[in-house]
């Protein structure tokens, strides 16, 4: 079998020890890779600090076109990285190849955003004062960035880190997940081919146990990390002085009020509850539906349930397939029955087939289970029956996470009402609370995390403003 180089500021390398990544649907070793030793690793970081000057001076088509190339290839060689993602990660083709094209648009909306990346110019001659006066203000990298990202999209998730970095002339290093490293590891071949300086980018698929030293190292002046909330705030407790970036977990909610579609709304509910066998910080874990159309919707959500095609991801018709290991199924499972234990009814599902997990609707379920409160991240889905609009708005708040909703509503008035008083960082009306544009600004609220995502909004987070203050013109 053949063994992936890791990426070592910009070139491959190989380490002193290899590990394996296995298919969670098939139990079988799919590849392997060179684990860095602790002195590449060192060797990673100090190219990385010491390029950060010139790459933060790199002119805008060099980033600009760097990204562009990532882009281009990315979709000349989308069906082979589509299938190493259903290798690794066992999410159903279907899933892998939106997730090539998503991270195409994300490199190639950096391209797009490094164009337009400029200073920007305020006269300061609104003041007698400030005669003469003129700010001309930039954005500046803070410096090398850190990228700790998640198994649960290995390609688009590792490129909304990486290409932001880029395009602000920052240089990354990316830590990958370790059950899915070779997505990364095949993103840093193609950024091999770019003309970006050596040092700029490095792609190093350590342990989680030597992820320590990364964090804490001074000359990665930011982390950026997707994940669970425990471990994201432990980063952001043991590092106070670093600009820290977490998208973290959620229980996403939708909202089936009395004038919705009902069923679209099934539909909807239906397969974004169980895409990504649920392993999505935003796939539907819980829906709220308004008591008037409670039974009819429920009865439209259990026979759509009832039409997903579980099984071989690697089948085109495949619409739910494998957690990311059977430890994770396990653990779903045991919250199903504690959920049960504690009074809740099983209306689909329930049970589980290796690292499979069948679609599961739950009703009635006690609010302190953890398929209820916490983040289930497996197919489950809860339903609770609410008398009103207003209820339903508490339900979506009655939560320590927040990161987007979903409002099945024909109505404007109740849209911006949603708007103002549901405590997320996003809101779909009119579908389910799983859609992501990859330009847009995306993160939580409370324990969803902190900063955003979304190319522009990231390049934001990962600069300071600087302002340089121009005297003595005639303006």
């Amino acid at each position: 079998m053949d063994v992936r180089t890791f990426w070592l500021a910009g070139r491959p390398a190989t380490g002193a020890s290899e590990l394996t990544v296995t298919n969670p649907h098939t139990g079988k070793v799919v590849g392997a890779y060179s684990v860095p030793t602790d002195a590449q690793v060192e060797e990673a970081v100090a190219a990385a600090a010491a390029v950060a000057k010139e790459a933060a001076a790199l002119p805008i088509h060099v980033r600009a076109e760097a990204l562009a190339h990532v882009s281009r290839r990315l979709a000349e060689r989308a069906e082979e990285i589509a299938q190493l993602i259903t290798a690794e990660n066992g999410k159903p083709l279907t899933w892998a190849r939106g997730e090539v094209g998503r991270a195409v648009s994300t490199f190639r909306f950096a391209a797009e955003e490094t164009r337009r990346y400029s200073g920007t110019a305020m006269r300061l001659d609104t003041e007698p004062a400030a005669a003469g006066r003129l700010a001309y203000v930039t954005r500046v990298p803070y410096g090398p960035v850190l990228a700790i990202t998640p198994f649960n999209f290995p390609l688009n998730l590792v490129a909304h880190k990486v290409a932001p970095a880029i395009a602000v002339g920052a240089p990354v290093i990316v830590k990958p997940a370790p059950a899915t490293p070779l997505s990364s590891l095949l993103l840093g071949e193609i950024l091999a081919e770019t003309a970006l300086p050596a040092g700029m980018f490095s792609v190093l698929p350590v342990e989680n146990e030597r992820a320590s030293a990364l964090v804490e190292d001074p000359r990665l002046p930011v982390v950026s990390f997707t994940g669970s909330g425990p471990v994201g705030y432990a980063i952001m407790d043991s590092v106070p002085r670093k600009h820290v970036v977490l998208e973290l977990g959620g229980n996403a909610a939708a909202v089936v009020l009395a004038d919705a579609d009902l069923d679209w709304a099934a539909s909807r509910v239906a397969l974004f509850s169980n895409y990504q066998a649920g392993q999505s910080c935003i796939a539907v874990q819980r829906v709220i539906v308004e008591e008037a159309v409670a039974e009819a919707f429920t009865a439209k959500l259990l026979d759509a349930v009832g039409t997903l095609v579980t099984g071989d991801p690697y089948d085109d018709k495949t619409q739910v397939g494998p957690l990311v290991s059977e430890a994770a199924a396990e653990r779903v499972q045991e919250w199903i029955d504690e959920a049960v234990a504690g009074g809740a009814k099983v209306l689909a599902g329930g049970t589980r087939e290796g690292a499979t997990v069948a679609p599961t609707v739950l009703a009635e379920v006690p609010h302190d289970a953890k398929v209820w409160c916490e983040e289930v991240f497996g197919p489950v889905l809860a339903v609770q029956v609410v008398p009103s609009a207003d209820a339903a708005f508490a339900a979506v708040n009655d939560s320590k996470y927040g990161l987007q909703a979903g409002i099945f509503t024909r109505s404007l008035d109740l849209a911006f009402r949603a708007n103002r008083e549901l405590e997320v960082g996003g809101l779909v009306i009119g579908d389910v609370p799983s859609y992501r544009a990859d330009q847009m600004p995306y993160g939580g609220v409370k324990e969803s995390g902190v900063g955003r995502e979304g190319v522009g909004s990231a390049m934001e987070d990962l600069t300071y403003a600087k302002t340089m203050v121009l005297t003595g013109l005639a303006l």
